[in-house]
């Protein structure tokens, strides 16, 4: 291929993207509304590129982790700025730690509601043995 020919980029319908995430077109647009993502437009039909199915691929694994769409969104603001600037991937690694912390914590906490779950669970197994004699 010569430097005059243009390199096709993939490109995706919204239907596209809402059939391989398995949601719908109107969360889709709703992530667009909330400036997440930003497809291009022929005419009324919105062109989604890589970038924007990446993109959507973090908003979901994000929402499943307990980020909001504002974390998110920030995340991608911070990602989007000049890389090289110190205080920009400080900004970063602050909001990373800030959302680990908040994990490890939900974690704790499942797992006390665990052991509390199965203590009560034993309890209720050993009265019903014994009302069983």
């Amino acid at each position: 291929m010569n430097m005059t020919q243009k390199v096709r980029q993939a490109s995706y319908s919204i239907s596209d993207l809402s059939k391989e995430f398995d949601i719908t077109t109107r969360s889709i647009r709703f992530y667009e509304d909330q400036g997440l993502l930003a497809p291009t437009r022929k005419g009324q039909t919105r062109v989604y590129n890589q970038r924007d199915k990446v993109r959507l691929k973090l908003i979901l694994r994000g929402k499943r982790l307990g980020f909001s769409l504002a974390e998110t969104g920030r995340l991608f603001e911070l990602y989007d700025a000049d890389k090289s600037s110190a205080t920009q991937l400080t900004s970063m690694m602050e909001l990373i730690a800030k959302k680990k912390n908040d994990l490890k914590q939900q974690l704790d906490d499942i797992n006390a509601v665990l052991i509390e779950l199965n203590d009560l669970q034993d309890n209720c197994q050993n009265i019903l043995t014994t009302l069983t004699k």
